[in-house]
């Protein structure tokens, strides 16, 4: 259903059930209520998390490099069955409720792993979850001196004492951007750097020196920008090259592109299973309460400091050579600005007052029970991103191989890919000879078809059998 870019079980009605069956071996598909039945009859085992384990171990071992990139994806909720924390979604610029999944991929973007968050955990509480899995995971010894992994993170993860935490504790590396970047290199002291990043040629100018944050010594590499601008990136990897620091950073993005191609072409946001779980009742979370007192202190010093901004712009405006008299008026004019000021002071000093009777945080129990959090049902989801794991990685195989033979791969490589799989195509079985072709029918342009000519050449010499059969399978297509 994935490849065919079926989002949903309620789609299969559209498409005929005989025709689907066939490409599984079966005189038809099960029916949509049938369908969601065995999906539960799956979850109920609730092996998922045993599935995405070995699924890991098998991505890992093919792993040159133990370079994991590491980004939270949030699932937002619009209904109302479940009460979910709210988290800042960057895609709509805007708070909202939802569900965090943090996803570990390499630096091809292909996924390796996820785990879903319960409520609302920061990106550094994942990573220090996600780590003992990835590690259980790798066969391949540590060499002495370097890290057993590199992770790759963005901003949202910066904190120079967790870094060194890190190193001391798991032997991981980081490399992500740094923060707060207020000091500029001299430009003489950055050259020409020539590499590639996603096969591409490229050249950086690029440097390197130490820096030191919060007592601990840092690698700092900047890139500088055709504009002047100077991009730093911090690292704990002791011995990575400098162009090759780079390259895994400005990697990043092959995992946003991922998210982004998962939302479009799979929908791999959308529920199978509804319903809710309750949470661990003893987990501590940041109080509601707390927060929103903080919340409206931080308006009224706002609205204070704006106020205190007029008056100055105000005695400012009078010069230095005003009279004593022609000041007095200002700040005659300006007492009605002084006492919303003021208001603003005995507002700040109760919130102030009131937050102090307040827990930083509380756990789940604590919380009034109209309020209290619950989470969605996750197996089924579980289920899905596994499986949605290999239909990518399977569709990248094929883009990977039409690269060598189509030019045009980076632009239109899915694209032709996408045309396949929702393609009509005829399936002849050959008992005699122990075969199954598939006559693929012709695309929509001359250049899809000669492309497709070339990945049938090439899945023909896998000499691949249908599952659970004796034929083997035969690749054609019927454009000349």
């Amino acid at each position: 259903m994935a490849l065919c870019r079926i989002k949903n079980p309620e789609q299969l009605k559209k498409h005929p059930p005989g025709e689907l069956g066939k490409l599984l071996g079966l005189d038809r598909i099960p029916e949509v209520g049938y369908f969601r039945t065995k999906i539960k009859q799956i979850t109920d085992q609730s092996k998922s998390d045993e599935l995405h384990v070995e699924l890991f171990r098998w991505y890992a071992g093919e792993m040159p490099e133990l370079f994991f990139y590491i980004d939270g994806h949030v699932r937002v909720y619009h209904g109302d069955l479940a009460n979910l924390p709210k988290r800042f979604v960057s895609r709509e610029k805007l708070c909202l409720s939802g569900t965090t999944e943090f996803w570990v991929n390499d630096q091809q973007g292909l996924p390796l792993m996820v785990v879903t968050g319960e409520l609302n955990e920061k990106l550094k509480s994942a990573i220090e979850e996600i780590i003992p899995k990835i590690t259980s995971g790798i066969t391949q010894p540590a060499k002495p001196g370097e890290p057993a992994l590199t992770i790759i993170v963005d901003r949202e993860a910066y904190e120079p004492a967790w870094f060194k935490k890190l190193w001391d504790q798991h032997h991981v590396a980081i490399i992500t951007y740094r923060k707060n970047v207020k000091d500029e290199w001299d430009r003489s002291l950055f050259y020409d750097v020539k590499t590639q990043i996603y096969n591409t040629d490229v050249t950086m100018q690029l440097c390197e020196m130490g820096t030191q944050l919060n007592g601990q010594w840092f690698r700092e590499i900047r890139r500088l920008s055709e504009t002047g601008h100077q991009t730093s990136v911090l690292t704990t990897h002791p011995s990575l090259s400098l162009p090759d620091t780079a390259v895994k950073m400005f990697s990043r993005w092959s995992q946003e592109n991922f998210f982004k191609y998962m939302i479009s072409d799979f929908d791999f946001d959308r529920m199978i299973e509804y319903g809710t779980e309750p949470v661990d009742q003893k987990r501590t979370i940041p109080n509601p309460q707390y927060k929103q007192l903080t919340y409206q202190i931080k308006k009224y010093r706002e609205k204070k400091a704006r106020l205190e901004a007029r008056i100055f712009q105000q005695m400012e405006g009078n010069g230095e050579s005003a009279g004593v008299d022609h000041l007095a008026q200002t700040i005659l004019k300006s007492a009605n600005l002084i006492e919303k000021i003021n208001g603003y002071n005995d507002e700040i000093k109760v919130l102030l007052a009131k937050r102090k009777d307040q827990p930083s945080r509380i756990s789940i129990a604590e919380m009034p029970p109209q309020q209290r959090y619950n989470k969605l049902m996750i197996e089924s989801k579980k289920l899905k991103n596994a499986i949605i794991m290999v239909v990518y990685r399977a569709e990248s195989a094929l883009y990977n191989t039409m690269s060598e033979f189509y030019k045009s791969t980076e632009k239109e490589g899915r694209v032709i890919l996408k045309e396949i799989f929702t393609s009509d195509a005829d399936m002849i079985p050959d008992y005699k000879n122990h075969t199954l072709t598939i006559k693929l029918h012709s695309l929509s342009t001359p250049r899809a078809n000669q492309a497709v000519k070339e990945l049938c050449a090439f899945l023909n010499q896998t000499e691949t059998p249908f599952p659970l059969t004796n034929l083997r399978l035969v690749y054609k297509t019927v454009a000349l």
